[in-house]
């Protein structure tokens, strides 16, 4: 795994009294610091009136994804499951959305299945999730029930949320899963939030902060990526670059496309993962989980990722080619490259894969059922869970 840090050494700039050197940054301790080539950062000396020398640190800002981890068997079946179990119920969920026992906005998860089953499989019980309004298959990761994440999509009594938050809005203290939120980029803050809470109580817990491509341009994201980096927070910041803010692509709305050097500037280290591989997302994920879990502050995964579908189910999604969308499907599909290596392997036949894929079928059908069937919330639950 190769790494670009800073060389050691000196700059023997003098500036007399003024520090003014062109290109200069502040550090936390407000020391002035010259830039080094590519894409690390200088610390300064020690900051007194005159000081001639900025010394250069050793801080490394940007990693190389690691190769791809070797599955076992065990490990590929598992990947296989859980990816079936996100796409099967984000198909049902459409499905519903269509006939109308879902309302409001449903944003699916479909494609992007690798991103969420390879970090869960990295990361450890005690571990937060935390993400945006696409959440349905972050939910699944963490085992929440597929039955009641369905019925708080059709606003029923068994929802997780009483049938009142809807698709955006359901948490898991059970599970360690604090949302699923509207407002765009407003996790990011909150999953800070919890690292502060981590490191306060002095467990070895870190928080996911999952958010995506278009929320990585929101002033919130740099303020809490500035205090995570200040106080050293056991945060990862996974940026979901599925190539399209709503209905913008990222080369139109991000003057920098490299999402994991969005944190260069307060020295936090970032790293461009194969968001279609679920293997790349595990062996990344590792390393960022014992970053912070050695004290070393926040990490910043880029899943370079894609959706399927549209921004949400009332997107028609016209912004790009039906011929690109079926080109991922066809060459990096997440849940095909499972598939193809299970067979390949002789790990699997291809009957063992459909049984899997039936019992997951049977599992969102009764999710569905439960779904449709359940009562709506007593008209008493207006009153219920408010803040007086």
């Amino acid at each position: 795994m190769a790494a670009t840090a800073a060389k050691s050494g000196t700059s023997s700039s003098k500036n007399s009294g003024s520090s003014k050197n062109s290109g200069s940054s502040r550090n936390s301790d407000g020391k002035s610091g010259s830039k080094s080539g590519g894409r690390s950062r200088a610390k300064s000396g020690d900051g007194s009136a005159g000081a001639a020398k900025n010394h250069v640190s050793d801080v490394v800002i940007h990693f190389d994804a690691p190769a791809p981890e070797k599955f076992s068997t065990e490990q590929e079946l598992k990947a296989y499951r859980d990816m079936l179990l996100i796409r099967r119920f984000e198909e049902k969920a459409g499905q519903l959305y269509g006939m109308g026992f879902i309302g409001g906005f449903c944003h699916l998860y479909i494609g992007q299945e690798a991103v969420v089953t390879g970090i869960q499989m990295a990361i450890s019980e005690g571990d937060e999730v935390i993400t945006s309004y696409r959440d349905h298959g972050h939910m699944l990761s963490c085992g929440m029930d597929p039955a009641g994440v369905m019925a708080e999509l059709t606003g029923r009594r068994g929802g997780y949320s009483k049938g009142k938050g809807g698709s955006m809005h359901m948490f898991s203290r059970e599970k360690n899963f604090f949302g699923g939120h509207g407002i765009v980029g407003a996790q990011v803050p909150l999953g800070t939030g919890l690292a502060f809470a981590n490191r306060y109580r002095g467990n070895d817990r870190v928080s996911l902060t999952f958010f995506g491509d278009g929320a990585a341009n929101q002033g919130q994201v740099y303020e809490s990526f500035n205090m995570a980096a200040l106080w050293k927070l056991p945060v990862i910041y996974v940026i979901e670059n599925n190539r399209y803010a709503m209905g913008t692509s990222v080369v139109r709305s991000s003057a920098q496309t490299d999402f994991s050097e969005r944190g260069a500037s307060f020295n936090i280290p970032g790293m461009q993962v194969d968001g279609m591989d679920v293997r790349a997302v595990k062996s990344a994920s590792d390393m960022a989980v014992k970053w912070c879990r050695d004290g070393k502050g926040p990490f910043i995964l880029e899943m370079q990722t894609y959706r399927y579908r549209g921004h949400s189910m009332s997107d028609p999604a016209k912004y790009r080619s039906k011929d690109e969308v079926q080109k991922m499907r066809a060459e990096h599909d997440p849940i095909e490259q499972v598939r193809h290596r299970l067979i390949e392997t002789k790990a699997a036949s291809e009957e063992d894969l459909k049984a899997i894929d039936k019992e997951i079928r049977e599992i969102v059908g009764k999710a569905a059922d439960f779904a449709q069937a359940d009562p709506e919330p007593d008209i008493s639950e207006l009153y219920t869970d408010i803040l007086r």
